[in-house]
């Protein structure tokens, strides 16, 4: 059993866990992409004020 310590530990030491999460974005990215969706926000138009307008013409 003690000469398969070592080679236990070496295996989890091998093991890596430092690959960023598909799809997953940075500090920087998250911000930018916060800042758009509020820009969004404020020009988007409410979808009664375009049925109240297209019945008016």
């Amino acid at each position: 059993m003690r000469n398969i310590l070592p080679f236990v530990l070496l295996a989890l030491a091998a093991c890596g866990g430092a690959e960023p999460v598909p799809g997953g974005v940075s500090a920087d990215e998250a911000a930018a992409l916060n800042d758009a969706a509020m820009m969004l926000d404020a020009n988007s138009v409410s979808a009664d004020q375009i049925d109240n307008e297209e019945a008016e013409e």
